[in-house]
């Protein structure tokens, strides 16, 4: 285990003097992708083709809700993991994922998020939240009646995970993409298409959009797409052209298979313009003018 540390250049690097590390090197996946299924995930090689192919700027972020101590357990003993120094967002834990390729694993001593404690299931509704939403809401009635709304994770959650999806040493409950907007349509599209589902209708709340959108996607089992939150924006450095993506974990080998097989049969994994590498040449299809021709030899 190392301690994280969030620095002022707004990436995650090693405590060394403070942190120890815990465990050994992750064991190689595959893990079965449903209990029912034989079916096997590789996520080394779903990461890497999920990052050439869709051009992702962040590592995909493997997320993991223990409730089970045993689980707990076997995690710490087969993962390299950081933990944070000091109380964060849980935004800011998904920073060392998926920008630094690092394993966090906090339980509610390391958040310092009281929207995410809430949507965790680490603390009842109390006056306190109800006013953190006063600056969104009309008045005091209308913040409780919109912090009630939220999902929210069952009680009894022991600790949680965040790690890029190649070194995930645990069956994902989300994926998590910080993305743009060609980026999440193709991901969207691929998911209606692998999971016989349309319209997708996401859940957009006013802020907890990493946290709240992790649990809404954990708790219903459904594709969720929404905005950064104004907490996500600044603590947890969400850019401006970002979007988040989050998938079942359950379900993220079949929106990868739908991609596989779309690359397969158009031979590329581009939707926008077939053929070509992702995203593919911005040419109307039926612009006279932007057309090329192959030269003689």
């Amino acid at each position: 285990m190392r301690a994280l540390v969030v620095s002022v250049d707004n990436t995650a690097r090693r405590e060394g003097d403070t942190g120890r590390r815990v465990g050994m090197q992750p064991p190689e996946p595959p893990f079965p992708h449903n209990e029912k299924e034989s079916t096997v995930v590789n996520f080394k090689e779903m990461q890497a083709t999920l990052m050439h192919e869709l051009r992702l700027y962040h590592y995909p972020v493997a997320v993991k809700f223990f409730f089970d101590q045993a689980e707990v357990d076997k995690f710490k003993a087969e993962t390299e993991y950081y933990t944070p120094l000091k109380a964060m967002t849980f935004c800011q834990w998904q920073i060392a994922a998926r920008m630094k390729g690092q394993t966090v694993y906090s339980e509610r001593e390391g958040l310092g998020c009281s929207n995410a404690v809430f949507s965790f299931g680490w603390k009842d509704l109390d006056e306190a939240e109800v006013k953190s939403h006063a600056k969104y809401c009309k008045d005091l009635d209308q913040a409780k009646r919109f912090v009630e709304t939220k999902s929210r994770l069952p009680e009894g959650l022991i600790g949680i995970a965040v790690a890029p999806l190649a070194d995930a040493t645990f069956m994902p409950d989300t994926v998590h993409f910080y993305c743009d907007n060609m980026q999440a349509y193709h991901l969207a599209v691929d998911y209606m298409a692998a999971t016989d589902t349309h319209p997708l209708r996401p859940q957009i709340t006013m802020n907890s959009s990493a946290c709240g959108g992790n649990v809404y996607t954990m708790v219903e089992k459904q594709f969720n797409m929404l905005p950064a939150c104004s907490g996500s924006y600044n603590a947890g450095k969400t850019e401006r052209g970002e979007i988040n993506v989050i998938i079942p974990g359950e379900q993220m080998q079949m929106v990868y298979e739908r991609l596989l097989e779309r690359m397969e049969k158009l031979g590329s994994s581009s939707i926008t313009k077939p053929g070509d590498g992702f995203p593919g040449a911005d040419v109307c299809k039926n612009c006279p003018l932007i057309v090329f021709k192959k030269a003689k030899d």
